[in-house]
């Protein structure tokens, strides 16, 4: 088993799906302009993309170890290959709903087998952790790649115009080169066939007992509030951007590409840093740091005077320096899911996997229609003060997740 191809393959499919997932703001903030959609009916696309995902993750979970890591991730790029070029044929809001219904149901595959993939390359835990941050940070490349791919499809002089949709061409072509790649990865996936149950009754029973776990529960709690927290911010940055600080729908996209390169580098930087120091004071310490960004760094939208803001050269300095926030942000969600995986045997990673993705699509899919309904109703500042709310819930649930992980966990 050739482990180097077979960890390029999994970057670049989550490089895809980066793209694709992470594109739900842009594509909020583009069809308010294109099929004249409000800030709360725009804010479904995220509950199409996440409830897919979580739907999906449910099933998948169960039977990930019969259908194989590698069966499932081609079975993905095929979905997202057909949706993708339906996207710019179609040309309608309800598509849009399709197609995050579509890449939401492809990435629950494309998680569970990268995550359970990882365990089969690994040495152990230090290694386990360094390499999922590594995978989540190529993770943020997608999304910074992913602002300035769909810019460059934008028509600002012409706010109606649907030729943003064209990008989906070049998607699906991308979607087209991983599948031809990973049909060429060879993958020993006996690990994970070895005790796992001949029923989908047992799988669906092994997923319940784990999340009756105290870990395990206090886990998938900190995900919730963590991807809360994360897409709350992340999927409405464009439209603060725009109906905030009036920056240009191109530039809006493009300057929210900051948050996704901050936090590139921040899982990047982890991935060294989680080597040395002990997890919990590094993550208790990005928590805080974030809070502190939310509250030092959003009043610089107020009182930006009326001077039109035509480029990178004149745009405001909050939105310059808010996005990076994602550098403190940044280590959460992958050291946390290594913490409990690491502790599981490699057969439970599927499943384990599996609940990740739910409640981290739940999760998702809360923030952005709260983000979403408190933008309309009270503006886009409060809507990003709002945060500051589960980033106090998250160091609590942080706290308590690190007592019970240093217990002997048995199944």
């Amino acid at each position: 088993m050739n482990s180097l191809k077979i960890k390029l393959s999994i970057f670049i499919n989550y490089f895809i799906f980066a793209i694709l997932l992470n594109s739900v703001g842009t594509v909020i903030l583009q069809v308010q302009s294109t099929y004249g959609i409000t800030e709360s009916s725009a804010a479904i696309l995220e509950a199409f993309k996440d409830l897919s995902i979580a739907g999906m993750s449910f099933l998948v979970a169960s039977y990930i170890s019969k259908i194989g890591y590698k069966k499932a991730m081609l079975l993905a790029l095929i979905i997202v290959i057909v949706a993708c070029i339906s996207m710019p044929l179609v040309n309608q809001f309800w598509m849009t709903k399709l197609l995050f219904g579509a890449v939401g149901a492809s990435f629950s595959l494309i998680k569970v087998s990268v995550y359970g993939t990882i365990g089969l390359v690994v040495k152990d835990k230090t290694e386990h952790i360094s390499l999922m941050n590594f995978i989540e940070s190529f993770f943020m490349v997608g999304i910074l790649s992913a602002g300035f791919i769909f810019s460059f499809f934008i028509d600002d002089t012409n706010p109606q115009s649907t030729a943003w949709v064209n990008v989906y061409y070049l998607l699906a072509g991308l979607a087209i080169l991983a599948f031809l790649l990973l049909s060429t990865t060879k993958m020993d996936e006996l690990s994970i066939k070895k005790d796992s149950t001949d029923s989908p009754t047992g799988d669906f029973q092994e997923m319940f007992k784990l999340v009756a776990i105290p870990v395990v529960l206090v886990f998938v709690a900190s995900a919730f509030i963590y991807v809360l927290i994360e897409q709350s911010i992340m999927s409405w940055l464009p439209t603060f951007n725009s109906k905030v600080l009036h920056l240009p729908n191109s530039l809006s996209v493009q300057m929210a590409g900051i948050l996704a390169a901050s936090t590139a580098v921040g899982r990047f930087l982890a991935g060294v840093v989680l080597k040395k120091l002990k997890w919990l004071t590094v993550l208790i310490v990005c928590v805080l740091l974030s809070a502190g960004m939310v509250l030092l760094v959003l009043p610089l939208a107020q009182n930006l005077g009326n001077e039109p803001i035509t480029g990178w050269g004149n745009a405001p300095l909050v939105a310059y320096i808010f996005p990076m926030i994602g550098l403190f942000i940044a280590p959460i969600y992958p050291s946390i899911n290594s913490v409990i995986l690491s502790a599981l045997p490699k057969n439970k990673h599927g499943i384990m996997s599996g609940l990740i993705v739910i409640f981290s699509a739940l999760g998702g899919t809360t923030g952005s229609l709260i983000t979403g309904y408190i933008f309309e109703h009270f503006g886009g500042q409060s809507a990003f003060y709002f945060s500051l709310i589960p980033m106090i819930i998250l160091i609590i649930c942080l706290v308590i997740f690190n007592r019970l992980s240093n217990k002997k966990l048995t199944l």
